[in-house]
Order: C-alpha cells, then structure tokens, then sequence
C-alpha cells in the first residue's frame, strides 16, 4: 500500500478531532492539529505490524460542515 488517506473532523461536542482511515479500521482523536497528526502516525504504525506493509504517504482530508439556517 503506497497511500492511506483519514477523513480528518471536528468534534463539534468535546472539540479537538477526529481521524478515521477511508476503507479501513484506523481512527484517533487529539485536542489539537499537532497531536492529531503524531496520533495518526502512531495509529497507522500499530495497525500495520510489519513497516513493509505500511502505506509510504498520509494523507489527511480535512471536511467541514455548515449548515445554513432560513
């Protein structure tokens, strides 16, 4: 595997992040955007034991949502 790719969002309740893997059974929170990344890079080195195997790239996908009122 050459990429994984996290659907990164704000946790509108407790604040901070949220990361979950697209396709896959990796997910993380922190507070802030630096402990989020260093999460998600320890997050995807425990779920692939063997480095061989592990994706070269992270990619983060940052969605946000808004919702508009009448």
């Amino acid at each position: 595997m050459s990429e994984i790719i996290f659907e990164v969002r704000e946790d509108e309740v407790d604040g901070g992040y949220i990361a979950s893997a697209v396709g896959g059974g990796i997910h993380t929170e922190a507070d802030s955007l630096e402990d989020l990344r260093r999460n998600v890079r320890e997050a995807v080195e425990c779920f692939f034991d063997d480095p061989e195997h592990a994706p070269k790239i992270i990619r983060l996908h940052f969605v946000r949502d808004e919702v508009l009122a009448r």
